[in-house]
């Protein structure tokens, strides 16, 4: 009977579809009518099959066009970002009809920081001096986080959708990556139009470079699971090479600082080594840096080797802190916060704000060549340090516990999983979110869709796979997790 009615729905529905259509064809001779059902379809699957959105959103997610200077200086990514938007007034709604979520997502470690996190926001977007900008960013944030993690999380129940989503995303962002290598060879290959070959997709070569190194660690990792076919195999192989071809030329230090660290917490793993004792040899890495900061600068400042189009002299830039301009302009950026979290060191400027609010923060001992009086370039370059101007201690500190968290998660989820494929891709997810957030110490890009679908659907594997799949002998073995629900 119930699929009755929606059958039913469905030709009712259509009907009303065509006569809108040919009214507006024949009546107002508007070519608006072929667009309705594009328009159409993706209401319905909002309605019937919420899952094949959130997989469209992965494929399209990298091709997004990122359209600025609309009503109100707003900004928006289309299409990826009206979806992410349809998906968080949809779970609403279906929040209010079910009357509650899956108590194992929401219990989680990772999903109970996400919920501090958001409390703290709203708590510093009423103290905001810019509130109306704090909303604007805590509503952006509701749409990346919900759909990207706890709907993904439910979606990954079947482990087959973890796939689907992986590659979905891979498939678009391919799509960037043929586009942004032809559009090099192009220009010859320059070291100075790596920064800009892959717009309109992405901004630029560094959130081009975060995405790029997130899925070739995840990538990387079928080549590990069990009983793939050799076709298969030999796809993946292809892909990988292709997408580490794209990060070299991409240029972005950051992102091949990211793989390094990837690489070196990966060895640790193999070698066996308890999650403390990596905690342990983190903390003292950061004390050591603080206790010799001054040897350190004084160190790097001897480095005059700037970014250029020959690789091993971008390597070299990497420390440049007396000539480059680009790491200066970080600099630059990072003190501006600095001060501004000095006159508001517990509750912030606001969520959002530091992009309007840091310009009377630059000194012009710091300002660089590429640095602009208003103050209208963009971010802190730092997940860690923009939010401690933005948000106080208190949210700082919860960027470092979100990081802090999902390491012991993933790190002990790959320890007790019973299956293969369960411990494959748990530390993959987790080690691509630890290349982003070693990433995260030179740039910030989780306020846009770009970076943080991927990121918060890595958090999703996580959780998935700790709650319904890691106890399981059979990774796709979905009957089980049934019995068990």
């Amino acid at each position: 009977m119930h699929r009755l009615v929606k059958t039913a729905a469905l030709y009712i529905i259509a009907a009303i579809v065509v006569a809108i259509g040919l009214y507006f064809l024949v009546k107002k001779e508007t070519y608006i009518a072929f667009a309705l059902p594009a328009v159409v379809g993706v209401l319905l699957l909002y309605v019937f099959s919420l899952d094949k959105v959130l997989l469209f959103v992965a494929f399209i997610t990298p091709l997004s066009v990122t359209i600025e200077r609309l009503a109100g200086g707003l900004a928006v990514s289309l299409p990826s970002e009206p979806l992410l938007a349809g998906i968080l007034v949809l779970f609403i709604a279906k929040l209010a009809l079910d009357r509650g979520f899956d108590r194992k997502i929401t219990r989680y470690p990772i999903s109970i920081v996400i919920f501090i996190m958001f409390a703290w926001m709203v708590v510093t977007t009423i103290t905001s001096e810019l509130p109306v900008v704090s909303i604007k960013f805590i509503m952006s944030r509701l749409w990346f986080i919900i759909p990207s993690y706890f709907l993904c999380t439910e979606l990954f129940k079947n482990p087959r959708n973890i796939n689907r989503f992986v590659w979905l995303y891979i498939a678009g962002l391919i799509i960037v990556v043929i586009y942004t290598i032809i559009n090099h060879a192009m220009n010859g290959f320059d070291g100075d139009t790596a920064h800009w070959v892959m717009t309109p997709f992405y901004n630029d070569h560094t959130a081009y470079g975060a995405a790029l190194a997130i899925y070739i660690i995840l990538c990387a990792a079928y080549l590990f699971i069990p009983n793939m076919k050799i076709s298969k195999r030999l796809g993946v192989i292809l892909v990988l090479c292709l997408l580490i071809l794209a990060l070299i030329l991409s240029f972005c230090r950051a992102s091949w600082l990211s793989i390094i660290a990837a690489l070196g917490v990966l060895t640790l793993v193999l070698l066996k080594i308890k999650f403390k004792y990596v905690a342990i040899i983190v903390v003292v890495l950061i004390g050591l840096f603080f206790t010799f900061q001054q040897q350190i600068f004084d160190s790097l400042s001897k480095n005059d080797q700037d970014a250029s189009g020959n690789i091993v002299e971008n390597i070299q830039s990497m420390t440049n802190i007396s000539t480059d301009a680009s790491n200066l302009e970080r600099i630059n950026r990072w003190n501006s916060a600095i001060r501004m979290f000095k006159e508001r060191p517990l509750f912030g400027w606001g969520p959002g704000t530091y992009q309007f609010l840091y310009a009377p923060y630059q000194e012009s001992k710091n300002k660089t060549i590429i640095s602009t009086s208003t103050g209208d370039m963009g971010n802190a370059h730092s997940e860690y340090i923009g939010t401690l101007a933005e948000q106080g201690v208190p949210g700082s500190l919860l960027v470092v516990s979100i990081v802090v968290v999902f390491m012991y998660c993933g790190l002990t989820t790959y320890k007790r999983a019973k299956n293969k494929e369960s411990k494959v891709l748990v530390l993959a997810a987790t080690l691509a979110l630890l290349g982003y957030y070693v990433h995260g110490t030179l740039n910030n890009f989780l306020d846009t869709e770009k970076l943080a679908v991927p990121v918060w659907s890595c958090m999703a594997i996580i959780t998935a796979i700790d709650c319904f799949h890691a106890d399981k002998e059979n990774f796709y073995d979905t009957n089980e997790l049934s019995e068990r629900q």
